[in-house]
């Protein structure tokens, strides 16, 4: 089953909050997901078991050295991503 998850990591105790977030996403993608970032989350799509995993080893690597927050949201409901960007050009 295909899901879309919404992900947002808080590094904690730091004020430059980027390094972890671009390692978080890096590993992400490099699972072979689908990852679209924005400003305060980040949409990834997947294959569920691929996806889990995927967040799972994510976290682990960044949370070795870090103090993190993930929130993480996740629907087998949601349409593909480029069908949400097209709805809302024509919003």
């Amino acid at each position: 089953m295909n899901v879309q998850a919404e992900v947002s990591l808080y590094p904690l105790r730091t004020a430059c909050v980027g390094e972890a977030v671009n390692e978080f996403v890096s590993h992400l993608r490099r699972a072979g997901l689908n990852v679209h970032t924005g400003p305060m989350s980040s949409h990834v799509t997947g294959e569920h078991a691929k996806l889990f995993a995927a967040l799972a080893e994510s976290l682990n690597a960044v949370a070795r050295r870090r103090q993190v927050v993930l929130t993480i949201k996740v629907s087998n409901a949601c349409p593909p991503l480029n069908e949400q960007q097209h709805g809302e050009q024509n919003a």
